[in-house]
């Protein structure tokens, strides 16, 4: 069985979402839930960085436009947190975009369910 990039790390932030969940239950926004996370991840000794902004460069030179990340836990996964009835292609693609400007390996898109 192939084992799980950053697999420690994984289990720690997925705790701290499922704990948000059994929290809250559903039907909050988004920024409800993402400060909520924050707080959980703090309480957990979990290290991130909140509304990350993420540089876009194109051949050598930054753009002025970048992406914002919700979170990026222990400088190497970037969490995007969602309240939707399903993931689509759109989220996934955001997701896959954020880590091919930061050249991170794993995105995590936690989906608090729909309101």
């Amino acid at each position: 069985m192939t084992k799980l990039l950053y697999e420690t790390e994984v289990y720690a932030v997925i705790g701290a979402a499922i704990e948000v969940h059994r929290t809250l239950g559903n039907g909050f926004l988004e920024a409800v839930y993402q400060e909520a996370f924050e707080l959980e991840l703090q309480d957990r000794q979990i290290p991130f960085a909140a509304q990350q902004k993420l540089q876009i460069r194109y051949k050598q030179q930054l753009l002025e436009k970048y992406y914002v990340a919700d979170l990026v836990t222990h400088n190497k996964i970037i969490i995007e947190l969602k309240v939707l009835p399903k993931i689509t292609d759109k989220e996934i693609s955001q997701t896959l975009n954020y880590l091919n400007v930061t050249n991170l390996r794993l995105g995590l898109i936690i989906n608090f369910g729909s309101t």
